[in-house]
């Protein structure tokens, strides 16, 4: 991501996240149309197996 557009990506995120308290269900959809994409899907489940698997062998 360019320098220049990080400034635009956190006033939506904030803009998201405000919108989210004022429309649970809306909130909630936007929420899963950006998250739920397949690279941050897979990053996710990386993250708790390597939890997961640190927890077992530590």
């Amino acid at each position: 991501m360019a320098k220049d557009r990080f400034g635009d990506v956190v006033v939506g995120t904030i803009g998201d996240a405000a919108a989210s308290v004022a429309d649970p269900k809306e909130g909630w959809a936007r929420f899963r149309s950006k998250a739920l994409s397949p690279v941050l899907m897979g990053v996710g489940v990386a993250l708790v197996a390597g939890y997961l698997f640190g927890r077992r062998c530590g």
